[in-house]
């Protein structure tokens, strides 16, 4: 059989493609992995004891506003990479603008400060140990959001891998925050950012391996 043929072939009988298809399979995959992440967090770290009270204040509101804003823009740009030959084009300022407003804030936080107040401004009680929980809390929907590409059309499978580990970093932080005691920005530029990057440098080395056709 000549190839144009077999081509021809396969296109006759060529189902098509449900509308939506990306959004759906996305809104499947986060439909289970953003409740096992918030019942991972309640299991295993717990909610913050005064988060009621916390939740009246503005600064607590920054650490979910910048996790969500992130998360929004990572999940346009894995829609896009979930789809053939597809770039980020505008997506690339979306993903930045989140990072730049946190990091601006936080350095007007710091330049307001007292030199003295500074590094604990940054360090917060909880370094050590932030980076690591948000990177746990995002294992479901890292899991997930990989599984949402893979049976789709990805074709830059380490992008691929990277936006799908963003998308469960920036959503494992603003489930994070309902455990986190701490409200100053530049503690979260710092080490929210850096558990954020975790899943998504992991989902860059796991694209080219597991999002193959």
């Amino acid at each position: 059989m000549k190839t144009d043929d077999l081509v021809s072939l396969l296109a006759a009988h060529a189902a098509p493609v449900p509308q939506n298809a990306v959004g759906r399979r996305f809104a499947v995959a986060l439909g289970w992995s953003l409740p096992a992440a918030v019942l991972l967090l309640v299991v295993v770290l717990g909610l913050r004891a005064d988060l009621a009270q916390a939740a009246g204040k503005l600064m607590f509101w920054i650490k979910p506003g910048f996790a969500a804003g992130l998360a929004l823009a990572a999940l346009l740009a894995a829609e896009r990479l979930a789809r053939p030959g597809m770039r980020l084009g505008r997506v690339w300022a979306g993903l930045a603008t989140p990072v730049l407003a946190l990091w601006l804030l936080a350095a007007v936080v710091l330049l307001d400060a007292a030199p003295a107040q500074r590094a604990q401004l940054v360090f917060g009680d909880t370094w050590k140990s932030c980076p690591v929980n948000i990177a746990f809390i995002s294992l479901p929907l890292l899991a997930a959001t990989l599984w949402a590409i893979k049976g789709l059309a990805p074709t830059r499978l380490a992008l691929a891998g990277a936006s799908a580990g963003l998308l469960a970093g920036a959503l494992g932080a603003l489930v994070y925050a309902l455990h986190c005691p701490e409200s100053t920005a530049p503690f979260m530029a710092v080490w929210y950012l850096l558990g954020i990057a975790i899943p998504t440098l992991a989902g860059a080395l796991l694209g080219p391996r597991l999002l193959r056709w």
